[in-house]
């Protein structure tokens, strides 16, 4: 764990020091809890939409990624499509229906108001028993949506309340045998599931990479904890931008496993023109997921044929294959709020980002 290529003050690296000392100590504190082996690697996510824009969502997602649709179900409660790839975490996509959105609060932001129920609301993680995972837990002060876990044919699940740091809920799965489906109890299939567009070069834009949570600068210690105490993560680095009043900080298994990132202020929010781009996002949207990072090969060609095809991105490529990796923001959907991230990481890179590249593509956050 390390702080990687930082500009900050000596005040900033005993901050940093103080997050270093505490994260080092949770996986202690997981085995003492008997966490130990009760969660795996992230399964899915799952993005919440509002209902006339649902299927324009998933056409988005089919047309910009390399993700196909594998699953699409309805019922009382929600619709959904399931989107996936081989070897990468499946993105669930649904509407709610009547039922009351518990995510409603931390959804209202000064940028939100025509979108009430979007967001990326849950990271799914894999357990082999959630029973167990669920016990340790509330015993520990965790509190869940369900007193139990949810039953389906094909698996039980729970998820955490929305966090207060990042508005994001973790949820827990177990599978019930190889035959998986993600219909919920009571839903019905549907057989008519949504086209992948053909174009050729949709097959070089792979697994989910990482997601970036913006959360606000006085909550990034508690929002990293959180997150490291419910998975089996361990805090990596952080990457500090003073110029920009921000931080990237990065939580990892391992090296080639989904990381989870969390950017945000330095110091917390005065004001648009001072604040720097990573608070002022806060301030319009809330905390909540900024995007989700795909792995591109042959990326200046993906994104010359995404351009062609009408996607607008944020800026321009940043990175070289002499630096270990290339990547690019597109703008943000109009019908989940997230930006998609193209990353290519050339072989033998031994890093995850490099710091003149989250410089410009923080920088550019403050163009949406």
């Amino acid at each position: 764990m390390t702080i990687q290529e930082t500009t900050a003050p000596e005040s900033l690296s005993r901050e940093e020091g103080a997050l270093i000392e505490k994260t080092s100590l949770v996986p202690g504190m997981r085995r003492k809890a008997g966490l130990e082996g009760l969660v795996e690697g992230l399964d899915s996510v799952i993005i919440a939409v509002e209902a006339k824009r649902l299927e324009p969502a998933v056409s988005e997602l089919l047309r910009h990624t390399g993700l196909r649709c594998t699953e699409a179900f309805t019922g009382t409660e929600c619709r959904g499509y399931v989107l996936g790839l081989p070897g990468s975490a499946f993105v669930i996509v649904r509407s709610r229906g009547i039922k009351k959105n518990p995510f409603a609060l931390v959804n209202r932001a000064r940028m939100t108001g025509a979108l009430p129920d979007t967001r990326l609301e849950t990271f799914v993680f894999s357990t082999p028993d959630i029973r167990d995972y669920a016990r340790i837990q509330k015993g520990r002060g965790v509190q869940f949506l369900t007193g139990e876990p949810v039953e389906s044919a094909s698996y039980s699940f729970i998820q955490t309340v929305p966090s207060r740091f990042t508005g994001n809920s973790l949820g827990f799965i177990e599978w019930k045998s190889a035959e998986r489906s993600y219909m919920p109890g009571g839903a019905e299939p549907v057989s008519s599931i949504l086209e992948k567009p053909v174009l050729s070069i949709l097959g070089n834009i792979g697994r989910l990479d990482h997601a970036a949570t913006r959360v606000r600068a006085q909550d990034r210690t508690a929002a990293i904890l959180e997150f490291l105490h419910l998975t089996n993560y361990h805090y990596d680095f952080g990457v500090h931008v003073k110029s920009l009043n921000s931080i990237t900080s990065v939580a990892r298994r391992n090296p080639e496993d989904f990381a989870m990132v969390f950017t945000s202020g330095i110091t917390p929010y005065i004001s648009d023109e001072v604040s720097g781009p990573t608070e002022k996002f806060i301030r319009n949207y809330g905390t909540r997921v900024h995007h989700m990072a795909f792995r591109t090969d042959r990326i200046e060609e993906a994104v010359a044929r995404l351009k062609e095809g009408g996607m607008r991105f944020l800026l321009d490529l940043v990175g070289s294959e002499e630096e270990g990796l290339k990547q690019i923001f597109s703008e943000p959907s109009a019908n989940t709020l997230i930006v998609n991230e193209y990353i290519h990481r050339y072989g033998g890179f031994d890093g995850f980002f490099t710091r003149s590249n989250v410089e410009r593509l923080t920088e550019a956050t403050g163009r949406q």
